[in-house]
């Protein structure tokens, strides 16, 4: 049975253990290079102004913070796109997000129903119960952002329009 170098990555990824999955953040700005419209929708998310949405005594608790503003100390305001997609320092790169395999392998993560709950749970205080098909809808960056490289493919394969030509007209 012949396995793909991808698989294989994974194999080893997972022989190696956990010091292998402690992947450095990049940033959002790094996410924007290649995502810009998913970028823009997330600019546009309570995500990304989880922070602000707190009371001054919250904002110094750090209780809220753990999920308000989770990467702070390594110099991230709110909940920004590593907080639930995983560290992108392994699958930032362009070959390696093209390879869907191969970028869940070294760190990209698919945020699931358990990976909101981290957050969206019956402990904080002003979250009503958590139904993750519905709010998953409200943090749709992905299908914009599908949509505009569907599109901007679509241009680029498009067949060239031949050059319009003009009949003579007859004169009465």
């Amino acid at each position: 049975m012949r396995r793909s170098w991808s698989a294989w990555l994974c194999a080893a990824v997972v022989a190696i253990g956990a010091p292998a999955l402690a992947y450095d953040l990049i940033g959002p700005d790094k996410c924007k290079s290649c995502h810009p419209t998913a970028y823009a929708a997330w600019k546009q998310s309570k995500h990304f102004s989880s922070k602000s949405s707190l009371t001054d005594a919250f904002a110094k608790d750090a209780r809220c913070l753990t999920c308000h503003e989770p990467e702070e100390s390594r110099g991230y305001s709110g909940v920004q796109c590593e907080t639930c997609h995983g560290g992108g320092q392994f699958y930032k790169e362009g070959y390696v997000m093209k390879d869907a395999e191969l970028a869940r392998a070294v760190g990209l993560l698919d945020p699931t129903a358990a990976s909101c709950v981290k957050c969206h749970d019956a402990a904080a205080p002003s979250v009503k119960p958590f139904a993750f098909d519905e709010k998953v809808k409200l943090i749709d960056h992905w299908t914009v952002e599908r949509d505009a490289r569907r599109a901007a493919s679509q241009a680029e394969s498009a067949p060239a329009k031949p050059p319009a030509t003009t009949q003579p007209t007859s004169k009465p």
